[in-house]
C-alpha cells in the first residue's frame, strides 16, 4: 500500500478513534465563529435550535466534520462482515476497519447486497489494499468517502446552489436548487451532477452521471455509472447534521441500500489548502500485497 495512502488513511483514524472533541492539526489560528448561540456559562449550545436562511430554510452552512454514528441505548452494533479476500496488513486498528469510511458494509448484517461481479471486484480491492483507490492516486475521493473523511468540509449555503468545499484533495462540488433538472446522457464527472428540493425541512439531493466503477469507501465497494444517490440533509440542531444516502445501482448491487452518516459543526477555525501533488514521490512504488 502506498505510504501517503497510509498517512492519509491514519489521519481519518485518528478523528473515527478519538472520543469527543477532535485535536486538529494544522486548522486555521481560533478566530471566533459569529452567531453561535450560548449557554448559561458562555459554551456553545450545540443543541440549540437550527439556525434558518432570511427565506425560512434550514441552514446548512458551516464547517462540518465527520462524526461516529451514536449507538441505540441498549445495542450491539452488528458484527462487520469480513471478506474472504486475504486481509491487509494489521496496520489499521479494527475498529476503523470497521468504520464506514473504510467498509459501508460493517454495518449492514450479511454486507452489502452486491451483484456477483462487483462482489469479486470488492474483493480484489481488498487483496490489493486498495492501492488503486483514487485517493492513493492524487485524484478525487467519491462522494460517500467524502462524507465520511476525517478532513473536515465547508458548505456555503445560497438560494439558488449550495457548494460543498471539501479539504481533502480540495474537492469542490455543487449541488443546484434553482429547480433545474438533471441533465440527459451527461458526460461523466467524479462529483456526478446534483441537483436539490427542499421536503420541509429536509434537502432532498439527487445525483447522476458519476463516473463508472467508481469506489463507496477504502475497501472499494463499486458504483457503476447508471447509478444514483439520493441524499437527505437535516441539520438536527445548531451542531449536528445527519446525511441519509441511498445507493441506487441495479448493476453494482441486487437492492437499493441506505447508510446514515453523521457530522457535527467545527467551531472557530476554517478549512486548509490541500495539495496532494505536492512533493509527490510515491508512484515508482505502487504495488499492492
Amino acid at each position: 500500500m502506498l505510504r501517503r495512502f497510509r498517512l492519509r488513511v491514519g489521519l481519518a483514524a485518528v478523528v473515527l478513534l478519538v472520543p469527543g472533541p477532535t485535536l486538529l492539526f494544522g486548522q486555521w489560528p481560533a478566530y471566533p465563529a459569529a452567531g453561535v448561540p450560548k449557554t448559561a456559562d458562555g459554551k456553545p449550545d450545540l443543541t440549540a435550535p437550527t439556525p434558518k436562511t432570511p427565506d425560512g430554510k434550514p441552514d446548512l452552512s458551516g464547517i462540518w466534520l465527520y462524526a461516529r454514528p451514536p449507538a441505540a441505548p441498549g445495542t450491539t452494533p452488528p458484527p462487520a462482515a469480513v471478506p474472504s479476500a486475504p486481509s491487509a496488513p494489521d496496520v489499521i486498528p479494527l475498529a476503523v476497519r470497521q468504520s464506514q469510511f473504510w467498509n459501508l458494509g460493517a454495518g449492514f448484517k450479511d454486507g452489502l447486497p452486491f451483484q456477483p461481479w462487483a462482489a469479486e471486484l470488492h474483493l480484489q480491492r481488498v487483496a490489493s489494499n486498495s492501492k488503486d483507490n483514487p485517493d492513493a492516486h492524487c485524484l478525487p475521493l467519491g462522494l460517500m468517502q467524502l462524507h465520511t473523511h476525517g478532513q473536515p468540509r465547508k458548505m456555503i449555503q445560497t438560494p439558488n446552489v449550495i457548494v460543498i468545499l471539501y479539504e481533502a484533495n480540495g474537492g469542490v462540488r455543487q449541488i443546484f436548487t434553482d429547480g433545474r433538472p438533471l441533465p440527459k446522457d451527461p458526460e461523466p464527472w467524479w462529483f456526478g451532477y446534483s441537483v436539490g428540493k427542499w421536503e420541509g425541512d429536509t434537502l432532498v439531493v439527487e445525483t447522476k452521471g458519476l463516473r463508472d466503477l467508481g469506489w463507496l469507501d477504502v475497501e472499494g465497494s463499486p458504483f457503476t455509472e447508471s447509478g444514483r444517490i439520493v441524499e437527505r440533509f437535516r441539520r438536527v440542531d445548531y451542531g449536528h447534521l445527519e446525511i441519509e444516502v441511498t445507493i441506487d445501482d441495479p448493476k453494482a448491487y441486487t437492492k437499493p441500500w441506505t447508510v446514515v452518516v453523521h457530522q457535527r459543526v467545527l467551531l472557530d477555525t476554517d478549512l486548509i489548502e490541500f495539495v496532494c501533488q505536492e512533493n509527490e514521490k510515491d508512484q515508482p512504488h505502487l504495488a499492492g500485497k
